[in-house]
């Protein structure tokens, strides 16, 4: 991967990690079998230095994982048009990395992480959806061999 080309907005992995970790959704990158590129969009946590996901048992993604297991994961912040500038300002991540799939307390541990995340009101309800939804849901892991963070602020 070439080097970032406006250096003067990167930021420190620390910061990019946060921003990671704060962000709403993600869009998982992989490549079809025929080579061609497939993003979906999804909601996920990070878990110390993981990525988690969960999709369902079998489809694209799936297919996609099986066959080639470098990924790219990435993330807009917060966002904020400044149409006086013609520009916009912004936070976003990119993570280059590996994935795997999780089974067993790694598959529970990363489905509690996505009910705090999003769910956080329903810590109790959601542990009752998560056993009853379990076999039906793959969870993976994204190993993060690469973080890159950009920012225009004013």
């Amino acid at each position: 991967m070439k080097e970032m080309r406006r250096k003067d907005r990167a930021v420190a992995r620390e910061e990019a990690m946060e921003i990671l970790k704060k962000a709403e959704y993600g869009i998982l990158s992989t490549v079809t079998e025929n080579g061609r590129p497939y993003g979906v969009p999804l909601n996920y946590c990070v878990i110390d230095s993981g990525i988690f996901i969960h999709c369902a048992v079998e489809g694209q993604t799936v297919d996609n994982i099986l066959k080639n297991k470098s990924v790219s994961f990435c993330v807009v912040g917060n966002t904020r048009i400044l149409p006086d500038k013609f520009s916009t300002e912004y936070e976003s991540v990119i993570v280059e990395g590996e994935i795997e799939e999780v089974f067993d307390e790694g598959k529970q541990t990363a489905l509690e992480g996505l009910l705090y995340k999003y769910s956080p009101e329903y810590i109790q309800k959601g542990k009752i959806y998560i056993e009853k939804s379990r076999q039906e849901t793959r969870v993976f892991m994204i190993a993060i061999n690469k973080v890159t963070g950009k920012a225009r602020k004013q």
